[in-house]
């Protein structure tokens, strides 16, 4: 509540307070006094106000205020904040009679007006007002200060508001993380906007009356300023908000005043001149004193903002909220922009500069946002000067922002200081940004692209008259774009270029027409001809264009999905495939026959027909060019022996070939025509081979020619059923040679693989419904019978048969033979032990090679980095092929832990497909999954183990138990913050880790050191991921194997006590318990404090005998308990046993609580765990457990 002050009159000390939220004058007094009284929500509450004046704190957001009695009647109206948080419609309307108000009372309509600055910060305190009336002002300035109340618990603020001294008085829990500014939802989703739209409307109604009134503005800046330096983030940001949108308005007032002041100095020199003959005019006079009036207002609004730069700006701008610092950087690019001839110097420019290094993306944005309105502008731009060289360096690196869209902005900017600076960038800076348009954030290098258009493309065309017709323009650019794609040396990203450049250069990319004339041109014509490497270029480009205007989406890689397409765009979609389809059809044999013997320039040609619309061919009446272009591919194949071009062959086919359209009968023909003759000249082949029986012709022309031709088959088998050639036995009868006498080349035995790989799919595919059972025993023999020759393939240099044998494996055990379940059961088939060692023995081999090779390999002279490229690229395919068989279950999961020793030490080569593999795992089975990381551990701890010497123990120095404890930290890190989906996966994990740990523990009684027990350091790297009543069982189900702790004590036991530290970490009540029960020896001293400043330091505390000799061992371990446990008994017992039915693998079969009135019996205490350490812990998740 605020009191309004008067200099006048005395009121009584408890009407000077009231809430603060939306209060008006309660009733006038004779004097001029009136008391603000807050929302009432019942009449009996209002009562009371009016005759007590008490303070009432606000509770509804929605609520109403009570006016001052107006003849006779209650006059209701809505709070300023109220309007202004329910939208701007009657916000014009408001701040009339806002303005009005203040012209009949302004202390009462003043006051009103700090009441909203201060309900907009979310403060639920109140506000007293006092006159500044002492005469001694240094006393005042004193208490101008935030302080707490340690009595009352609240909150005070006392800051000079002229010609007040106002106190805001809050809770000291008021809540930093919910005020307006940044609450969520609907009603609060316009409210930023809506606040500073009533300030600027404020300002607007002001400008021409009581804004210079050395009383308005001087209480709103002293109001505004005081709030902004207090230690509250939701005071500090309403109110630096509200300064620098405050200033924006003065700004804008202050460019008006600037133009009617230099509208009347004209008007005053022209009727100067016309009455110079007479000696005084009224008009003069009057003219005269307007300019005046104009100067002394403006040097009143100079004063104001300066008031406002100095006192928030300067101190605000460097605030450690981003959202303060990125409000003060957007406002100061707007006065920048607005008032140029004020704020366009160095003076205020450092600021948005320094603001550039920014930590927070948020504040970068708003800096690189603002330099985008002024280097827009070029009458601005020659005043830059001297903050585009100090800042230049700074901006040309922000491209390489972390946050995306800085990184945008960026380069926008660039563009704009390209367009408007001259030669600002350098060509190195120019080339290094360049090469955004292959970043994989598509607008960053849309941006870029557009960056390179006008800067390199267009700019030579502008300048050189084009030659050679109506193509000369496009040529140009052409040949500029091809220089460029060549010399950035990414020739695998052309896709990646065009879809950059399709924003900004779709016209001339376009035009198809132009680029196949620049290809089919001869030398003869034109001798500035295209070489190779640009005709291979340009080629590329033909394709990516023609796929980038065919479907409409980006290349793979650039942006999440497939975007959904407009009207519009479908449009224009299916205009250019019709383009496409027109201009190829007659000029794509001519380009296949001119570049028939160039295996990757046909390569791509061959792409060009699978984004035709088919039926312009029948339409059109044109088979006479499908005709051309069957024959050309027929000679292409005819020719080359090449994967890519046989496979591009072999898809144009099975294009064309498709029943639903009229030309399918005539492609039918023609490819039944090739496979003909590609199978007559196989059967001449093998005649020729097979001289003997068992024995075959070793010529090398004809193991070439062989080779050749099975090539040939194998790309057409993998997209057309070729099963009527009956071509399974020919390939068939080379692998069964193969593995009885072990001489074929491997020439001929890989394509041969191919070949009856793809013709048992085909039998598979062709199983249905109705398929009778005799015919499928044959082909049950046939799948295993391939299955044994891929498996003998194995020891081949060549990796092809075992990524068939992989993807054989995953077909055959998922197979669906169209709901054909006796088909399936027949014909799945799943890898025996001995196949699963061989798979992962080749893995080892072929991939994670051991040191001295793999050292021998990178070194090996004559490899470039290309070829190493390829090998790791291999690797990782290998790699990939093995983890799916894990992943889909043909392989059982244990085998993934011998993949996961290596996630740590290849990393960087396969770390993304462990990982992978590790997550999807998980997601099939937690619990198994989680055993394959334990038994990983286990693996490579007993093999640390073994490396050691036994009489000393493991050394825990050694750099090999360092590796597991990485290994194992980084499995811990796999499993992210979310505990509660984790849950039974650590506990698995800890269960197993503990048998393991004890395993081989000699004696009866387990006193004697358990040979693995330092494998407890290595598990314990998953502790912090148990919840608290989870590490509770954990600790229970430890104590299990220690009958007697205190016989756990030396060096040698450190690993036990350092796991049992890891699980009672952050519990200190349960530490200082167990410490007096003697059930573990007391660590360092009594206090937790001490106990966890040596776990800090690395140090594992010394046990204490004669303490935990001294404890009683039975009475005093059950007071104990009893008095720890006391009110929540009931609830604990609850608790644990829920957590023993969900986890029972955790909890110790005979551990039995029997809870009575008085006391608590223990049948094992040492089993238990200390009853006195549960706390009342909300198991979050426990109906999602399930029994193991």
């Amino acid at each position: 509540m605020i009191a309004e002050p008067n200099a006048a009159s005395t009121l009584p000390s408890q009407k000077e307070n009231a809430v603060h939220d939306e209060t008006v004058p309660e009733s006038p007094a004779q004097n001029g006094t009136c008391v603000r009284n807050g929302n009432l929500k019942t009449p009996r509450e209002k009562r009371k106000v009016r005759e007590q004046c008490e303070n009432i704190r606000r509770n509804s957001p929605a609520s109403r205020r009570v006016s001052q009695l107006q003849n006779g009647e209650v006059v209701e109206a809505v709070t300023l904040f109220e309007v202004v948080s329910m939208g701007k419609q009657a916000m014009q309307s408001v701040v009339v009679d806002w303005v009005e108000a203040y012209k009949q009372d302004r202390n009462v309509a003043l006051l009103d007006l700090i009441n909203f600055f201060i309900q907009c910060s979310g403060c639920q305190g109140m506000v007293t007002a006092e006159m500044f009336q002492s005469l001694y002002k240094k006393d005042v300035m004193q208490k101008m200060t935030e302080t707490f109340d340690k009595e009352t618990g609240l909150q005070y603020k006392k800051f000079m508001a002229y010609p007040w001294i106002l106190t805001v008085t809050w809770p000291v829990d008021m809540d930093n993380e919910d005020y307006p500014l940044i609450r969520t939802g609907p009603y609060w989703k316009k409210f930023k906007a809506n606040f500073c739209e009533f300030i600027a409307v404020l300002v607007q109604q002001c400008q021409c009356s009581i804004l210079y009134d050395n009383y308005l503005m001087d209480a709103i800046i002293s109001l505004l300023t005081g709030l902004a330096d207090s230690m509250v983030r939701a005071f500090r940001h309403t109110s630096t908000l509200a300064a620098m949108k405050l200033l924006t308005a003065v700004v804008s007032v202050h460019l008006n005043l600037d133009v009617n002041k230099h509208n009347a100095q004209r008007l005053y020199e022209v009727e100067k001149k016309r009455l110079s003959g007479k000696r005084t005019s009224y008009r003069l006079d009057q003219l005269e004193r307007k300019r005046k009036e104009y100067e002394h207002k403006l040097l009143e609004i100079q004063n104001m903002m300066n008031a406002i730069f100095k006192g928030t700006f300067l101190t605000r701008y460097r605030d450690v909220i981003p959202e303060i610092r990125a409000t003060c950087m957007e406002e100061i690019g707007s006065w920048i922009k607005t008032y140029p001839d004020a704020f366009l110097n160095d003076s205020y420019l450092k600021y948005v500069g320094w603001m550039l290094y920014d930590k927070q993306a948020e504040v970068r944005l708003k800096c690189l946002l603002g330099l985008q309105g002024i280097y827009s502008r070029k009458e601005l731009v020659s005043r830059m000067d001297l903050f585009t060289n100090r800042f230049k360096d700074r901006i040309v690196s922000m491209p390489l922002d972390k946050d995306h869209e800085v990184a945008v902005q960026a380069m926008k900017l660039l563009m704009l200081m390209s367009q408007n600076c001259g030669d600002v960038l350098s060509a190195e800076d120019c080339e290094m940004l360049y090469q955004f348009v292959y970043a994989t954030h598509r607008p960053l290098a849309v941006a870029a692209g557009e960056f390179l258009y006008k800067r390199l493309l267009s700019h030579g065309g502008d300048k050189v008259q084009p030659k050679g017709g109506k193509f000369g323009a496009s040529t140009d650019q052409l040949k500029r774009l091809i220089h460029f794609f060549l010399e950035s040396e990414l020739h695998k990203h052309v896709a990646y270029l065009v879809d950059s450049l399709w924003d900004w250069a779709g016209k001339f990319l376009k035009d198809w027409e132009c680029m196949t004339t620049l290809l089919l041109k001869n030398d003869e014509e034109d001798g500035e001809a295209l070489s190779d490497a640009q005709e291979s270029a340009l080629i590329e480009i033909i394709l990516a264009t023609v796929r980038e205007a065919a479907e409409g989406h980006p290349p793979v890689g650039r942006g999440a999905a497939k975007k959904i397409l407009s009207v519009k765009e479908k449009k224009i979609q299916l205009e250019d495939c019709t383009k496409i389809t027109e201009h190829f059809i007659m000029v794509l044999p001519q380009l296949l026959a001119k570049y028939s013997t160039d295996a990757q320039k046909v390569a791509n040609l061959l792409q060009i027909p699978q984004y035709y619309d088919l039926d312009v061919y029948s339409t059109g009446h044109l088979e006479k060019h499908l005709d051309a272009l069957l024959r050309e591919i027929k000679d292409i194949v005819a020719k080359h022996s090449d994967m890519s071009v046989l496979e591009a062959s072999s898809r144009t086919y099975y294009i064309l070939c498709r029943e639903e359209i009229a030309i399918y009968s005539q492609v039918d023909c023609a490819r039944t025509q090739m496979i003909d003759e590609l199978m007559k000249q196989l059967n001449q082949l093998l005649d020729c081979f097979w001289q003997k029986e068992g024995g075959f012709c070793m010529d090398a022309g004809e193991i070439s020619r062989m080779h050749s031709t099975l090539r040939r088959v194998a790309a057409f088998h993998n997209a057309h059923d070729l099963t009527k050639w009956n071509l399974y036995d020919k390939t068939l009868k080379f692998l069964v040679f193969e593995t009885e006498h072990g001489s074929l080349p491997v020439l001929i035995i890989l394509p041969a693989l191919q070949c009856t790989y793809f013709s048992l799919l085909w039998q598979l595919a062709a199983v249905s419904e109705n398929s009778p059972k005799e015919t499928l025993f044959p082909l049950r023999r046939q799948l295993r019978h391939f299955s044994q020759i891929c498996t003998c393939f194995l020891h081949h240099k060549e990796k092809d048969a075992f990524m068939i044998l992989c993807d054989w494996l995953l077909i055959l055990s998922h197979l669906d033979s169209n709901n054909n379940e006796e088909a399936v059961g027949l014909l799945g088939y799943l890898p025996n032990t001995e196949l699963q060692e061989k798979l992962f023995s080749f893995i080892q081999e072929h991939v994670f090679m051991d040191g001295e090779e793999e050292k021998k390999d990178l070194t090996e002279e004559g490899k470039d980095e290309a070829c190493k490229l390829d090998d790791l690229h291999k690797k990782r395919s290998l790699l990939a092929a093995y983890c799916k068989l894990i992943v889909y279950n043909v392989v059982e999961m244990t085998a993934a832990a011998e993949i996961y020793k290596y996630y740590v030490k290849t990393y960087s080569d396969f770390g993304d497909i462990i990982k992978e593999t590790l997550s999807k795992t998980r997601y099939n089975d937690k619990i198994q999954s989680a055993k394959t990381l334990i038994l990983c551990l286990q693996q490579l701890f007993q093999t640390h183990a073994e490396s050691q010497d036994s009489s000393n123990g493991v050394d825990f120095s050694s750099p090999s138990f360092a590796n597991i404890k990485e290994l194992a930290r980084r499995f811990s890190l796999t499993f992210g913050w979310d505990q509660v989906k984790s849950r039974e996966s650590i506990a698995m994990i800890h269960k197993e880790g503990i048998e393991f740990a004890f395993q081989g523990a000699t004696g009866v009684d387990g006193k004697c050191l358990p040979p693995n027990l330092s494998f407890l350091l290595i598990i314990s790297e998953f502790s912090n991921k148990l919840l608290k009543p989870d590490k509770r069982l954990v600790y229970s189900y430890l104590q299990r194997y220690i009958t007697e702790p205190l016989a756990c004590r030396g060096d040698k036991w450190q690993p036990l006590v350092w796991y049992r530290n890891s699980l009672l970490s952050n519990e200190d009540e349960e530490s200082s318990v167990l410490g007096s029960l003697g059930e573990w020896p007391p660590v360092g001293s009594s206090k937790t404090s001490s106990f966890k400043r040596k776990l800090s330091n690395g140090s594992v505390p010394e046990t204490s005998q004669t303490e935990a000799g001294s404890k009683a061992p039975e009475q005093q371990c059950v007071s104990q308990l009893s008095s720890a446990a006391g009110k929540s008994r009931k609830r604990l017992k609850s608790q644990e046993m829920h957590l023993q039915e969900r986890l029972p693998f955790l909890c110790p079969g005979g551990m039995r609580r029997r809870y009575c009135k008085d006391e608590v019996k223990t049948e094992d205490v040492s089993a238990e765990g200390p009853e006195d350490t549960i706390e009342d812990v909300d198991v979050v998740g426990t109906d999602q457990l399930y029994a193991c």
